[in-house]
């Protein structure tokens, strides 16, 4: 249930930022679904591997260059979505970001809520 919820959150929050950035469009609510969709398998999938290849890079850029690849992530999603456009590198930075944040934000939310429904047992001893 947790990750239909935060699916939903960052679709959301996509539609959000692409009425801010004019550099970002996004056609309709099912559009940015399934960009969320795409984006999380992305993130999930080839992220880890392209960190990995590109570990000297980052490493000399101090972590810099994860942002690069956040951002082309989020430019190659926007790519063969229809309905999904991105204008530039630039604006897939800024979009990155802002999505990175609305993610992070929203799964520490959803996670939160999650959480308050666990009973958790601690045995206590003198």
């Amino acid at each position: 249930m947790t990750i239909i919820l935060r699916l939903l959150f960052n679709a959301l929050g996509l539609i959000i930022i692409a009425e801010y950035i004019h550099g970002i469009a996004v056609d309709g609510f099912y559009t940015a679904l399934i960009a969320a969709v795409i984006l999380g398998l992305l993130n999930a999938i080839i992220k880890p591997i392209l960190f990995v290849l590109t570990l000297p890079i980052t490493i000399i850029t101090l972590g810099l260059f994860a942002f690069v690849i956040n951002a082309g992530l989020f430019l190659f999603a926007a790519s063969f979505i229809d309905g999904f456009a991105v204008d530039s590198f630039w604006y897939a930075l800024l979009g990155s970001l802002l999505m990175s944040i609305v993610s992070a934000v929203g799964s520490r939310w959803i996670g939160a809520d999650a959480k308050k429904g666990k009973v958790v047992y601690r045995e206590v001893r003198d």
